[in-house]
């Protein structure tokens, strides 16, 4: 199994055998194995779209078993008490977690930053904040354009206009890219619908 793979969908040339957690989804490809795929048969990840491999060899609770103990173990949560929190701390102002260190601008902008309600400090955090936030929304939005592309590249290579269905995931033309999909298969419309949820703009 695909390390931190929780669910996945599996797909039986254009037909879709099953989608769940990956025990579910294991013993159903092993039925259509055991009576004779039809298609070639590939597993995605949900969320990447990395295929997903299984050793199905045995029983369906020994495939079960060997599952469990290929499934990735839960991290302990960390203590509230550890860290930074076990230095004693003395009387005044509690500790926040804050790290003074050099900045150097312009005097321009010293005096655009002490005009803001708060001051320098807290207009310098409220703007990294949202750089941040933005630079995480990118990402995000990238990652759920790559896995519409590793689906579609693995499954929907062949269908009508796949390349420009491709062209239009990349260009955010959510209408263009809809419009060629529909004419696709409809479990493989349906699965890379749902895909691109996050990685195109709705329609208003």
């Amino acid at each position: 199994m695909t390390p931190h793979t929780a669910t996945c969908t599996a797909f039986e040339g254009h037909s879709r055998i099953a989608s769940g957690p990956v025990s579910d989804v294991a013993l159903a490809v092993r039925d259509v194995l055991a009576r004779g795929e039809r298609a070639p048969v590939l597993i995605f990840d949900d969320v990447t779209s990395r295929p997903v491999e299984f050793d199905l060899r045995g029983t369906p609770d020994e495939i079960l078993a060997r599952l469990a103990s290929e499934a990735p173990g839960e991290q302990p949560a960390p203590s509230a008490d550890a860290g930074e929190d076990d230095v004693p701390r003395g009387r005044g102002r509690p500790k926040l977690g804050v790290v003074a260190r050099e900045v150097t601008l312009l005097p321009r902008h010293w005096d655009w930053l002490n005009g803001q309600s708060g001051g320098a400090s807290v207009a310098l955090r409220k703007l990294v904040d949202a750089a941040r936030l933005a630079g995480e929304d990118k990402d995000r939005k990238r990652a759920a354009q790559e896995a519409v592309y590793r689906f579609m590249t693995a499954i929907a290579g062949n269908l009508p206009d796949y390349e420009d269905a491709t062209r239009a995931l990349y260009a955010d033309d959510r209408a263009r890219f809809d419009g060629i999909v529909a004419a696709w298969p409809e479990d493989v419309r349906n699965h890379t619908l749902r895909l691109a949820q996050g990685a195109l703009v709705p329609q208003p």
